[in-house]
């Protein structure tokens, strides 16, 4: 099924013409809490890499009016990370392709001065001044100062189907390639942000670690994926869940899939998946999106063979940032990109036994990572 971790599907894969259009990315997702208060505050934290073939001493920009006058592709590393919540922040560092260090081999490994990333170590710091952020709108970030050094700890795995074999890799067949290698992940360390600390605590850091890879993005984006929850049928907390909906409308090379998701539900030991990819499951999808006043709402109805999932997820939109990436190509098509850390919701579980649905679990989840946006093509 699909907990089987597989670290080469993590490795760098800007290889072949990726290296002069396309993307790496890893995402970290975790909960913190306050060193003074007690507060609950959720974090993220991303390594994104661009067009490494175009770079050199500085990074190039792709939103900067004198590039995109110029015609220059966005070449870099750049770190990303903030915070969710009422004062939720994104904040950006770039570096120059001569100033970053990639291994290769079958672990991933990104080094940028005091920068690093790897499957079981992120560390690394990020400044922006008022003045950067408000006269740099290129940088496509908000102002502020946040540093971090955490292990990892990647318990349960998602690979998501056969988008992601070598074979299809190497083709380059899929706009957009996705693999979670720790769909659950725990994490400890330390976290500052404009000055306050955050103490990490594996048992509540819920945390999550995935990457994307590819040229470009797709429209619309959903992603959803949580490991803190707790049974309706009894209040017990689920130590050992979790879910992670993702995709949207993949394309292979011209073509576009409509309406297609994969999603994983790692049940207390158990797999429950739901993944177009795998078509001997019998997967079939519906699933909307949309934006209140006030919040964004999901809702996703999935079947297989197995069963049948259905969720529905809430988050505020004041909790929630507009998360900000650029294409290879230099375009900026996802500008209304909702992005948060603190949704909440309630997922219902049905397995088939002897041609009959049988309810698995009713539960309230929490501490969601969601994703929603789209662009008119």
């Amino acid at each position: 099924m699909f907990n089987h971790q597989n670290q080469s599907k993590d490795r760098y894969m800007l290889t072949g013409y990726n290296r002069k259009l396309g993307y790496d990315w890893w995402w970290h997702s975790l909960t913190a809490r306050n060193a003074k208060t007690g507060e609950e505050k959720p974090f993220f934290i991303e390594f994104f890499l661009c067009n490494p073939s175009l770079g050199g001493k500085y990074p190039i920009l792709g939103q900067d009016p004198q590039n995109q006058l110029l015609g220059r592709k966005p070449s870099y590393l750049m770190v990303k990370a903030g915070t969710w919540g009422k004062d939720h922040v994104q904040l950006h560092r770039f570096f120059g392709w001569d100033d970053v260090l990639v291994k290769r081999g079958a672990h991933y490994h990104i080094e940028a001065e005091d920068c690093f990333a790897s499957e079981k170590l992120l560390r690394g710091s990020i400044k922006v001044s008022h003045e950067d952020a408000m006269e740099h709108p290129e940088y496509m970030c908000d102002e502020g100062e946040m540093s971090f050094e955490l292990v990892l700890d990647k318990e349960v795995a998602f690979n998501v189907g056969y988008g992601t074999r070598p074979i299809l890799r190497r083709a380059e067949a899929f706009e957009m390639y996705w693999h979670a290698e720790g769909m659950k992940t725990k994490y400890a360390g330390n976290i500052y942000l404009n000055g306050e600390k955050y103490i990490v605590d594996p048992e509540s850091s819920y945390g999550y670690a995935d990457k994307n890879w590819g040229r470009g993005f797709t429209s619309p984006w959903i992603w959803l994926s949580s490991n803190h929850i707790v049974s309706r049928l009894d209040n017990r907390e689920l130590k050992n869940t979790v879910f992670d909906i993702g995709g949207g409308q993949p394309k292979v090379y011209q073509f576009s899939i409509p309406s297609q998701l994969l999603t994983a539900m790692y049940y207390e030991g158990r797999e429950f998946e739901f993944n177009f990819s795998k078509f001997w499951l019998g997967t079939r999808t519906r699933f909307a999106a949309r934006e209140t006043k006030d919040e964004v709402i999901w809702r996703v109805w999935q079947k297989s063979i197995q069963g049948e999932m259905k969720t529905e997820i809430h988050c505020k939109k004041e909790d929630m940032l507009l998360v900000n990436y650029e294409a290879p190509d230099g375009s900026k098509r996802h500008n209304r990109l909702w992005n948060g850390g603190n949704g909440w919701g309630r997922v219902q579980l049905f397995e088939y036994r002897n041609r009959k649905k049988v309810l698995v679990d009713d539960m309230d989840v929490y501490n969601v990572g969601c994703e929603y946006g789209k662009y008119d093509s």
